[in-house]
């Protein structure tokens, strides 16, 4: 009973008016879960209704029982305006496909953002998202810093997650600095390491599914003057109803409305290390191996290190796919690197 009294408080809550006036002090929420591609459960509307989605009646529970923030929902893209951005200080996505967004409108969002008006949080699938666009600044794929390039961890593999950043980041706090879970976890093309701080990664050691490529899970980025957050995770209903991911959003929510202190300043030399200890664990080396070859690894040229990382990445076009594909072209670089690795990190 209990239960049902706070999702039907919830669904209330969901249907006031957008004109409802936040408290002092929150945060003015925008949340879109339109998809033009792939339609995910937590967007998926009810097949009785057009009724609200679990991820919209999520987003709007968090925000209450928080008190951190009000939400408005949206499965429509093209009623994002200039205007809209003036009454809003942080814009969620869990978005797929190209989405009908208006050049000048993405234009003023990214205006928006940079200013410090306002504040960007993708959630997992907002990296399969994006549009022709070729207006002032950036192409949404290179303003979220990556885009969707397949999933080999499918929902449900066992994953672990590591925290790259300090253990107080703020960002962090909601998860365990290591810890086991089970997700559809994407990989990327167009992604950058450069742009972005890295908070949360996959971690191989102890995974049956490697690749030997890095594959973060969480980063946040500085936009002028204003923040993005973006997760990997979200893809199940189950991860919704995480306190620890609800946490996350809060966080998320905070730190973008600059409401919580927190460094996006880019980690790349980080990120790298990390990457050449997915090659490790792709190879098959033990974790205590892995732990010795990265302390002499951190040591190394930062240059270097790098660039054996975007190795690495340039490994992932060459995976092969199929049973009967060309596995020679993979092989060949992937042997070339990790042997160069090897040798660097010899005692």
């Amino acid at each position: 009973m209990t239960r049902l009294l706070v999702l039907i408080a919830t669904l209330l809550a969901f249907a006031l008016p957008a004109s409802a006036a936040p408290k002092v002090g929150q945060v003015r929420v925008l949340y879109l879960d339109q998809s033009v591609g792939f339609v995910h459960a937590p967007v998926t509307p009810p097949k009785a209704s057009n009724g609200p989605t679990l991820s919209e009646v999520a987003m709007a529970e968090i925000g209450a029982r928080s008190g951190v923030f009000t939400v408005r929902s949206t499965r429509d893209a093209s009623t994002i305006t200039p205007e809209i951005l003036k009454d809003i200080d942080v814009l969620v996505f869990y978005t797929t496909g190209a989405l009908p967004i208006a050049p000048a409108t993405w234009a003023a969002i990214q205006d928006w953002i940079k200013s410090g008006q306002g504040g960007f949080v993708g959630l997992h699938s907002a990296t399969d998202t994006g549009w022709p666009y070729d207006g002032p600044g950036e192409t949404y794929t290179a303003f979220i810093n990556g885009k969707f390039a397949g999933h080999p961890w499918t929902q449900g593999t066992p994953i672990t997650i590591q925290a790259l950043g300090e253990a107080k980041e703020p960002m962090n706090q909601a998860w365990p600095r290591r810890f086991t879970y089970a997700e559809e976890i994407y990989q990327y093309a167009d992604y950058d390491p450069a742009k972005v701080r890295v908070l949360q990664a996959m971690d191989f050691s102890d995974m049956a599914l490697k690749r030997p490529w890095f594959v973060p899970i969480t980063w946040t980025r500085q936009v002028g003057k204003g923040r993005l957050f973006y997760t990997n995770l979200g893809h199940t209903p189950s991860t919704w109803d995480d306190p620890r991911y609800r946490r996350q959003i809060v966080d998320a929510v905070r730190w973008t409305a600059g409401r919580l202190p927190g460094a996006a300043k880019p980690n790349p030399n980080a990120q790298a290390l990390w990457a050449l200890r997915s090659l490790l664990a792709y190879a098959g080396r033990p974790a205590a191996e892995i732990d010795q070859r990265a302390m002499r690894l951190a040591k190394a040229d930062p240059a270097w290190l790098r660039d054996a990382a975007a190795r690495s990445a340039a490994l992932r076009p060459l995976w092969p796919m199929k049973p009967d594909s060309d596995r020679a072209p993979f092989e060949a670089a992937y042997s070339a690197l990790l042997a160069e690795v090897l040798a660097k990190s010899e005692a």
